[in-house]
């Protein structure tokens, strides 16, 4: 009778530890399944600078950006209006894609697509987008009423291309960006980065003062044990500090720029994800005050 109740009690066991591992075998099938057919987490986004204004996207990568960034600080370097940098956009969108081309039609080169042969400079002065950027505002401002003309025809005006209409189609998206980069919508300019390529405050520093010159003027701090480098602007309007903060932005991979401070405002760099600027209330940074931090290495 004993060895009976021992056999069943054993047969009782047996089937359980069974019945358990059937349900563990379910239940190991049920997840990797689900781990099979579930969405993967999405990529990061590509690295790239963007703004939205009005319900309205204009995006560019960070080639085109730090090009972009270039033209807004030589413009507000020479006290013009927001509608040059407009201009000054359109007509680099048409002209190379506001990228610096050592390549186009005939002898043509850089971001406006100048050419040596007509007057505009040397070859290396052209592909210095600092020099290119200047002489084209050089050229803007001597049309006659650029400052109320249509964008498009005043481009052709500087540039006298075979396709006059072209920059028509380059407007609207030029605006956007001019609005942003020059400041006159604060806090709209925000960046992915790419992973950075180092820290170099110096190349930041110089990058500053040739595109803003006396309208930004600069205190570079080195960075000190753990404590990183910083560089402090104290710009000559608001609009300068915030487009001298979109500047930082899109120079941050090629700088090592982590952090910038405008005003009361924030912005973290980073490679995952699109920061945005956050209102920081307990920092009491006057309007005209940007504050730019950099990655310890």
């Amino acid at each position: 009778m004993k060895n009976t109740n021992l056999r069943t009690i054993l047969i009782g066991i047996g089937i359980g530890l069974s019945v358990l591992g059937v349900i563990a075998g379910f239940w190991l099938l049920f997840t990797w399944a689900s781990n099979l057919w579930a969405e993967p987490d999405p990529p990061p986004p590509a690295a790239h600078c963007e703004t939205t204004i009005d319900g309205t996207t204009a995006v560019l990568d960070l080639e085109q950006s730090r090009n972009a960034s270039i033209i807004a600080g030589v413009a507000a370097q020479r006290g013009l209006a927001p509608r040059a940098v407009s201009i000054g956009l359109t007509t680099a969108f048409q002209e190379s894609g506001i990228r610096n081309l050592d390549y186009g039609d005939r002898d043509s080169l850089g971001i406006f697509q100048q050419r040596p042969s007509q007057g505009w400079g040397s070859v290396d002065q052209i592909m210095d987008p600092y020099y290119s950027s200047g002489k084209f505002f050089d050229v803007m401002v001597k049309v006659p009423g650029w400052e109320n003309s249509d964008i498009g025809e005043v481009a052709q005006e500087v540039q006298r291309s075979g396709f006059p209409d072209a920059y028509d189609q380059h407007v609207s998206t030029a605006r956007i960006l001019a609005s942003s980069l020059s400041g006159q919508t604060p806090a709209s300019w925000s960046c992915v980065i790419s992973q950075y390529e180092g820290s170099d405050p110096d190349k930041l520093v110089s990058s500053l003062a040739r595109a803003y010159g006396a309208t930004a003027m600069v205190v570079y701090t080195p960075a000190q044990g753990d404590k990183p480098a910083e560089v402090k602007v104290s710009a000559s309007s608001p609009e300068i500090a915030w487009s001298v903060g979109a500047f930082a932005q899109s120079w941050a991979s090629e700088t090592g720029v982590s952090e910038v401070m405008v005003g009361s405002y924030q912005w973290k760099a980073s490679t995952k994800t699109l920061s945005g600027w956050t209102s920081q209330a307990n920092n009491t940074g006057l309007p005209t005050e940007v504050l730019i931090t950099f990655v310890v290495v």
